[in-house]
């Protein structure tokens, strides 16, 4: 006989749903078999959750990220339209800062199999 064992978990208005079960109908699956099921689906429950906070954080500083970018690309456009003698050293990062890699890679999060250290700020 199979087990199947189904975790459902709430979490800032999402709702995380995993289902384990087994096909093998020739054993029997012990209460502690089954036991063990429900832990690994609540870790993957939690996991889940666990990144979630990681994306939404990610959102919320792209979309800041993305508001200073349109914000500053005026004060860019009149820099850049100075001599370069007369830039001062905040204006001359803000063009290094404009011209570096692609700054939205920073803010992308695509739930990747990151390694998870436990953070209690979670």
């Amino acid at each position: 006989m199979g087990a199947s064992v189904k975790i459902m978990l709430s979490y800032d208005y999402c709702h995380f749903e995993i289902a384990l079960s087994t096909d093998d109908t020739n054993c029997m699956i012990s209460d502690k078999g089954v036991n063990e099921m429900r832990k690994a689906a609540q870790r993957l429950a939690d996991e889940a959750v666990r990144q979630y906070k990681v994306a939404k954080r990610k959102a919320a500083e792209r979309d800041r990220a993305e508001s200073n970018e349109r914000f500053y690309h005026n004060d860019l456009e009149r820099i850049l339209s100075k001599p370069e003698s007369d830039r001062t050293p905040d204006e001359k990062a803000l063009i290094k800062r404009s011209e570096d890699e692609d700054w939205q890679k920073r803010y992308n999060y695509d739930y990747e199999d990151d390694e998870y250290t436990p953070d209690f700020d979670d």
